[in-house]
């Protein structure tokens, strides 16, 4: 289990680069080129961790996700990533956290676990990969699990649109209209039992998929 002294917010030093990246580049783009919509921003705690599940269509999901809830969302990143002079600076400072290849499921849980004592909210696709029609069909245990053990709520968000982003043979980013909802936050499971985490697993899925339905 992780300690229940868990620092409040992110690092400061964390959110200058967070906010002047989300200024300058994304909120901007995401308003313009994509013509981009939020619903449901008033139900995202601004204090204290928590895990950020969501569908996953398109690369660009994790910009936009971390840049649109008002608050940074930490995504895992191959340790390889974390080798690479300035562009390891610039990761972590934006909370990325080093995960090891072939570490597998453990790995990943702790690597999200110290994100979670630092104060960080931590992102996590609900089926694990990309999905060609931006809903999820089969969705994993680890976010349920990082959250039993944590005991942090996870709160659901559903981008609507990012599949149509990218189109093969394409060179550029297409503009389609793109939409955000965030869902009600759902308690974290008692236990780390299958039958817990599978019940709120099929929760996060379940309200995801609704928010999906609802379209632009």
């Amino acid at each position: 289990m992780v300690d229940h002294d868990l620092k409040q917010r992110e690092p400061v030093i964390n959110l200058i680069p967070y906010y002047l990246f989300k200024g300058i580049i994304i909120t901007p783009v995401f308003h313009t080129y994509f013509r981009g919509k939020i619903h449901g921003l008033e139900k995202v705690p601004l204090e204290k961790s928590l895990i950020v599940v969501s569908n996953h269509a398109s690369y660009f999901d994790p910009p936009i996700l971390a840049s649109s809830i008002c608050r940074p969302v930490a995504y895992m990143a191959k340790e390889e990533l974390f080798e690479v002079p300035l562009l390891k600076q610039g990761i972590r400072m934006y909370g990325a956290y080093p995960v090891k290849r072939g570490s597998g499921d453990r790995g990943a849980i702790r690597a999200a676990l110290q994100a979670i004592r630092e104060g960080w909210s931590v992102g996590i696709f609900l089926e694990g990969t990309r999905t060609s029609d931006g809903r999820i069909n089969e969705p994993k245990l680890g976010a349920a699990m990082i959250a039993a053990k944590a005991q942090v709520p996870l709160l659901p968000v559903c981008l609507w649109g990012t599949e149509k982003i990218l189109r093969q043979g394409v060179p550029f980013p297409l503009p389609v209209p793109l939409t955000l909802r965030v869902g009600n936050l759902v308690d974290p499971p008692s236990s780390s039992k299958r039958f817990a985490l599978e019940q709120v697993t099929e929760k996060c899925a379940t309200a995801i998929n609704k928010m999906h339905d609802l379209g632009r």
